[in-house]
């Protein structure tokens, strides 16, 4: 599974990432580069630098996923799309031993 989310640009996104990375609600967290998003918010259109956070993670840790990123992350509404793919064999018994079942 992989998860998306952003935060803000001047933002350091490694706490956030290291912090779910190491409470094994994520296997990996890609950091992408600052980018510009333009979005519509509170009848308003906005546009902000933000980073793009790439989760890798299991089915079964999403739920606890979801829920701790509201707790730490910075926005009011953070976005959470799920994307579901298929891995190697192997990739996917790595997700799943990095994230184990808490």
């Amino acid at each position: 599974m992989l998860v998306l989310t952003t935060i803000g640009g001047d933002t350091d996104a490694a706490p956030l990432a290291r912090t779910l990375v190491e409470e094994r609600l994520a296997a990996c967290v890609n950091i992408l580069p600052p980018m510009t998003s333009v979005y519509r918010w509170n009848g308003g259109i906005e546009q902000e630098r933000e980073q793009q956070l790439v989760f890798k993670t299991t089915a079964s840790r999403l739920p606890l996923l979801e829920a701790r990123l509201r707790e730490l992350h910075p926005y009011e509404l953070p976005e959470f799309i799920i994307l579901q793919g298929e891995a190697s064999a192997a990739y996917a018994r790595w997700v799943g031993e990095s994230v184990g079942s808490g």
